[in-house]
C-alpha cells in the first residue's frame, strides 16, 4: 500500500525546519543542496515543494511568523505587562534573527525591501501584535521602541528592560 503524504503539512514542516538552517547558517551562504542535506531530503524533493531558495525563505518566514502570532488580543493584562511578555519572547533569538535579516537584505535597495514579501509578512505580523496591545495609533512608535530595546540589549549584552522599569516611555492604551 502506497504511503499517503499530506503535502501541505509536509511543505510547512520543511519550511519550519529550514528556518533553523537559515538562522544557524545564514541566507547568502546556503544553497538548496545544503539546505536539503540539513533537512534530510533530496534536492529534487526540496525543489518539488519550493521552486527557489527565496520561495523557501518566504515559506519559512510565514511559518515562523505564524508561531510568533500566537498571542491573545483579549488579554486583560495592562499593556506594559503584555509588551514585557512580547519583549521576553523576542529576546532570546533577536541577535541571530538580525544577523539573518541583514544577510538576507544584503544588496537590496530600500524599494526592494519595501516590496519583499517576507519583509512585508514579518513587519505586518509584528505591527499587528503590537497594535493589539497598544492600539493602531501607537503601534508604529511602540514597535520602534520594542525593536530599539532589543537592539540595545543585544549590543550591550544586558537583558532587555521592560516597560514597567522605564520612566517616560510608557505606551498609551
Amino acid at each position: 500500500m502506497p504511503k499517503i503524504v499530506d503535502h501541505d503539512k509536509h511543505q510547512k514542516q520543511l519550511a519550519l525546519r529550514a528556518a533553523s538552517y537559515f538562522t544557524e547558517k545564514g541566507y547568502a551562504g546556503g544553497s538548496m543542496r545544503k539546505i536539503a542535506e540539513h533537512l534530510g531530503v533530496s534536492k529534487s524533493a526540496l525543489y518539488h515543494y519550493f521552486p527557489s531558495k527565496e520561495a523557501l525563505f518566504l515559506a519559512s518566514t510565514v511559518q515562523v511568523m505564524e508561531g510568533i502570532g500566537t498571542h491573545d488580543a483579549d488579554d486583560d493584562q495592562p499593556a506594559q505587562v503584555r509588551l514585557d511578555r512580547l519583549l521576553a519572547q523576542m529576546s532570546p533569538n533577536f541577535g541571530a534573527e538580525m544577523t539573518l535579516l541583514f544577510d538576507y537584505l544584503r544588496g537590496k535597495t530600500p524599494l526592494d525591501v519595501r516590496e519583499d514579501q517576507a519583509m512585508q509578512i514579518a513587519m505586518e505580523t509584528y505591527r499587528t501584535i503590537v497594535a493589539d496591545i497598544v492600539g493602531e495609533a501607537n503601534a508604529q512608535d511602540t514597535l520602534a521602541l520594542l525593536l530599539g530595546k532589543l537592539l540595545i540589549a543585544h549590543l550591550t549584552g544586558h537583558p532587555a528592560q521592560g516597560w514597567a522599569s522605564d520612566a517616560g516611555t510608557q505606551p498609551a492604551k
